[in-house]
């Protein structure tokens, strides 16, 4: 089994900086893509930022918000910064992840963490 556990949001005002961080443990050969994802009240889940050996942004997040990763722990990071309320959301990590040798990358995710940018 796999299991990716977020830590991280929080309550912060307009302007603000929170970062999240997404630690992978289990049954882990490989870990190819990793990402940020995040769904407001009443909205569909959208993507952040994801990060292999590049990374790409939601135009709505881009120079604001910074995705890195350390592969030896496995763990993906998002810093960010200049929060603006429609930040507000559920932030969910995810993740490729092979098991062994020839094993698929299998699609897994986070149970979300809160980040709410209010005042």
């Amino acid at each position: 089994q796999v299991q990716l556990v977020e830590s991280g949001g929080g309550l912060v005002q307009p302007g603000g900086s929170l970062r999240l961080s997404c630690a992978a443990s289990g049954s882990i050969f490989s870990i190819s893509v990793m990402g940020w994802y995040r769904q407001a009240p009443g909205k569909q889940r959208e993507l952040v930022a994801t990060i292999t050996t590049g990374t790409t942004y939601a135009d709505s997040v881009k120079g604001r918000f910074t995705i890195s990763r350390d592969n030896a722990k496995n763990t993906v990071f998002l810093q960010m910064n200049s929060l603006k309320p429609e930040d507000t959301a559920v932030y969910y990590c995810n993740a490729y992840v092979s098991s062994g040798v020839g094993a698929r990358y299998l699609s897994r995710w986070g149970q979300g963490t809160q980040v709410t940018v209010s005042s």
